[in-house]
């Protein structure tokens, strides 16, 4: 694997960081609702701990972003061409630090069922479940937690 460099997200990441979102084979089939009309935007990036991980080439390998209030991770993305390969534990262990330093003791995270088990092997805690929300969600989603000490 190339080397990977993770760095603070622009506004003009905000398209790739969608398409990775919408091209995303995690959530193809009966997950693809939660995502149809989701847009990152620059104005987004700009209000929230938006973080990329490159590759040497600049190619986007995934991204992450924490909400300082409430504490929680609003997205983690990792290109599925490079799963499996050490970009999303990158990205989670730079989010914990992350979040260390701004002050924060803990990260909610609402899981995309598929998801639980890579945030459980990373530390998280399951601390219950959040109901489904149709018509976008229709799935009960584990609900987790990474406690930053």
């Amino acid at each position: 694997m190339q080397s990977t460099t993770i760095k603070r997200a622009v506004a003009q990441d905000a398209d790739r960081l969608t398409s990775l979102i919408q091209n995303s084979g995690a959530y193809r089939g009966p997950y693809a609702s939660i995502i149809s009309d989701y847009r990152v935007t620059a104005d987004y990036i700009a209000g929230h701990q938006v973080f990329v991980a490159i590759d040497t080439a600049e190619r986007l390998q995934g991204f992450y972003a924490l909400l300082l209030e409430p504490p929680e991770l609003d997205l983690a993305f990792v290109a599925d061409d490079v799963q499996g390969r050490g970009v999303g534990r990158l990205l989670i262990e730079h989010m914990i630090r992350q979040a260390r330093a701004a002050g924060l003791t803990e990260v909610r995270v609402v899981s995309h069922p598929p998801a639980e088990e890579f945030y459980r092997r990373l530390g998280a805690e399951r601390v219950g479940t959040v109901a489904p929300s149709p018509p976008k969600v229709d799935w009960e989603r584990p609900e987790l937690r990474f406690t930053t000490a």
